[in-house]
């Protein structure tokens, strides 16, 4: 595996072979909508993007600070596509509690369907619950 050296990619295409959008055209459209900034300024799907250039990209509630470390043509599997860029520690620790609340969120939550009975778990949390707030 020959990577070719690249001075700089296209905006969309380097988020599709980074693997933050499953196509081109849905990251043109995250790009276009405002939900990706870089360098803290919004931009355009043909924009070329360079190593060392900071990205913010909004995506399911949740948020990504990264730096380009890496430029490729080709899309990469998901274990490669992370060493083309790095994320701040705080993006990282931020987008962590976020899953983790979202997670027990719906573990409460998510009685989706009406007729859907709550399995044992959450039936021990909903008895957990009202024994404690009586």
């Amino acid at each position: 595996m020959h990577h070719t050296e690249l001075d700089n990619l296209r905006l969309d295409k380097w988020l599709w072979v980074a693997r933050f959008y499953k196509t081109r055209k849905l990251a043109a459209d995250a790009i276009a909508g405002g939900k990706v900034h870089l360098n803290q300024q919004r931009t355009k799907p043909g924009k070329e993007v360079k190593i060392a250039a900071l990205l913010t990209i909004s995506k399911d509630n949740f948020r990504w600070d990264i730096t380009i470390i890496g430029l490729s043509a080709q899309r990469r599997s998901a274990k490669e596509a992370i060493l083309l860029y790095e994320e701040s520690p705080e993006s990282f620790e931020k987008r962590q509690q976020q899953i983790l609340f979202q997670r027990t969120q719906r573990e409460l939550f998510d009685f989706s369907g009406h007729d859907h009975k709550p399995n044992k778990k959450q039936r021990r949390l909903i008895h957990q619950f009202k024994t404690t707030s009586e």
